[in-house]
């Protein structure tokens, strides 16, 4: 049976793919920090999973994975795991965002590469990095550093994709760009979401998720008010995208 390795595969959208993949007949390979939580959601798939208790913010882990996953039949990998860091950018913990930008940008860079050329040599296979609606901003005031990691993982994505077709291959690699997801991001953050536009649920954008990445869709927008709002942001000027983004980004700050 074909394999499907999911990151970041404890809470969210992650588990929601991973329950998804279980399905539609996808033996299962979880990978989180949380072994406990990793238990779970193993519970809830109808087909075997492996659990792998890892830190993918440690370059060293994301060689690990693949190499205990190299071995086996992997035809998905669902690279889920990121976090964000909010607040201004003077005053955030450096630590915690260079841990923020090795996880959701390095981590994301090395499991693609890695798999990537496995999956090219047996010509089918398919990448799903999930991004965010935040890589198509211009920019992310209060979760600055959050934004450009997201639009890095975009871009990577779509340029992985159109080399892919140029030449031919099996293999597909999909971009996830939902907009507010109701999930643990906003705790780990440090940001209060009360403030926030109403969420989708994980459940929802984990639906989108699979049926775009298997038909091979290389940017994947769940909820139709993303969508929506991606299109009216090409009449607006990007300095007054930014200003909006702040205003809407501060109004969520814990007091």
């Amino acid at each position: 049976m074909a394999f499907a390795v999911i990151t970041g595969a404890s809470s969210g959208i992650g588990r929601e793919i991973a329950i998804k993949l279980s399905e539609l007949g996808y033996d299962i390979i979880l990978a989180a920090r949380r072994g406990e939580r990793l238990i779970e959601v193993s519970r809830q798939l109808r087909s075997p999973a492996e659990i792998i208790t890892i830190d993918l913010s440690k370059e060293e882990n994301c060689y690990s994975l693949y190499e205990r996953c190299r071995g086996k039949d992997v035809e998905i990998l669902v690279n889920n795991a990121g976090f964000g860091v909010f607040g201004e950018f003077a005053d955030t913990e450096l630590s915690r965002e260079l841990e923020m930008i090795d996880l959701n940008i390095r981590a994301v860079h090395i499991l693609t590469k890695l798999f990537l050329a496995d999956f090219k040599e047996k010509n089918r296979g398919k990448i799903l990095n999930v991004a965010s609606a935040a890589g198509f901003m211009p920019a992310g005031p209060m979760l600055s550093a959050y934004y450009a990691t997201k639009a890095y993982v975009l871009s990577l994505t779509r340029g992985i994709a159109q080399e892919l077709k140029k030449s031919g291959s099996g293999v597909s690699v999909s971009a996830l760009c939902p907009g507010p997801v109701k999930t643990e991001f906003g705790s780990v953050a440090g940001v209060n979401l009360a403030m926030s536009i109403k969420g989708i649920s994980a459940e929802a954008a984990a639906s989108d998720a699979v049926r775009g990445m298997l038909s091979g869709k290389t940017v994947i927008i769940p909820g139709v008010h993303i969508r929506s709002g991606k299109a009216l942001m090409r009449l607006v000027p990007d300095n007054v995208i930014t200003a909006l983004v702040y205003k809407f980004q501060k109004a969520k700050e814990d007091k």
